[in-house]
């Protein structure tokens, strides 16, 4: 069952329409409602693209958290093969808010590195809702030196509403290991294509994002806070989230105008979520390009050009 966003009643209307039509088709085969059901369908598409070609910040950030939308996992096993995920710090525990390990990629050996928030309960918990703890940013840590020491290209795909803040993380040092492993992405002597697949939030953002190609999926969003958290802080009102949202340029066009990201992933209508499929295949297309670009330029430029990459953002805004 397709989980409606509140601004998509229209369309939740006319499909439940179409599933009347076609119950009443099936439990009566006299009756022919293969006409109604058309036109039903070609209003659908035609208040998908309405609605689709005009959302506002929030209405991005809440098809960028849609529980349906393709998540980490989903990348992995479309766009890579021989995926040896690996687990750890080595220095306290394991974090299955971060994925990362060792694949192919088209043919290509890659380190991959993501977050990953589940897809129901169960695993929602495993996976604390994609909000890593430090460990999780020392496995990324861990992964990325293996990577730059066997000369292996980093993808990383980036879906997280910010990295945990509980008590133990910060205890454990969360603020020192989003730090290294923001350190450890601008010192790689090898490409680095991060993609923002859902949410970027803060600095569990930022940690593994550093690459030398930053990408986003049209819908996604990608902010210093959650608009909640903004909210929270400026009004003292977490119910004003949809105005921080305008108001903090959270989406992909606002980044791209300020220079922050290389480019946008365009999104099937209605949303990555409607057609999954579509979206990662031109998700792989884009990193295949990027990596194909960044594949002749040796090792101190690849890391110089990442560093003034970052340096440059903001100078002449």
């Amino acid at each position: 069952m397709h989980n409606y966003l509140d601004f998509e009643k229209p369309i939740s209307d006319l499909e439940a329409k179409i599933r009347e039509l076609k119950k009443i088709a099936e439990e009566d085969e006299s009756i022919d409602t293969s006409e109604e059901i058309s036109r039903l369908e070609s209003r659908v598409d035609e208040a998908m693209v309405e609605i689709y070609s005009k959302l506002n910040a929030w209405q991005k950030t809440q098809v960028a958290r849609h529980p349906q939308r393709p998540h980490f996992v989903d990348y992995a096993e479309a766009l890579f093969t021989e995926f040896t995920p690996l687990a750890g710090d080595r220095k306290f525990a394991e974090d299955a808010a971060i994925q990362a390990g060792l694949a192919r990629f088209r043919g290509q050996p890659v380190a991959v590195i993501g977050q990953e928030k589940g897809n129901d309960t169960k695993s929602r918990i495993k996976h604390n809702f994609g909000s890593p703890r430090p460990e999780g940013y020392r496995k990324a840590i861990r992964v990325m030196e293996m990577a730059d020491r066997f000369g292996l290209p980093v993808i990383s795909l980036i879906d997280t509403a910010g990295a945990y803040p509980g008590v133990g993380a910060e205890e454990r040092g969360q603020a020192e290991a989003i730090a290294r492993s923001t350190e450890m992405c601008l010192g790689l002597k090898v490409p680095m294509i991060s993609v923002v697949i859902g949410e970027g939030g803060s600095g569990g953002a930022i940690a593994i994002a550093t690459g030398n190609r930053v990408y986003m999926l049209e819908h996604a969003i990608y902010s210093v806070i959650s608009p909640e958290g903004a909210a929270s802080i400026l009004w003292r009102d977490s119910t004003r989230a949809k105005e921080a949202a305008t108001n903090m340029k959270i989406t992909a066009e606002d980044l791209k105008g300020f220079g922050i990201i290389d480019g946008i992933i365009p999104e099937p209508v209605g949303g990555a979520h409607r057609a999954p499929e579509k979206v990662i295949n031109a998700t792989g297309d884009v990193i295949f390009t990027a990596l194909n670009e960044l594949s002749t330029q040796s090792g101190d430029k690849l890391r110089s050009d990442r560093r003034q990459k970052f340096l440059d953002i903001g100078r002449n805004l």
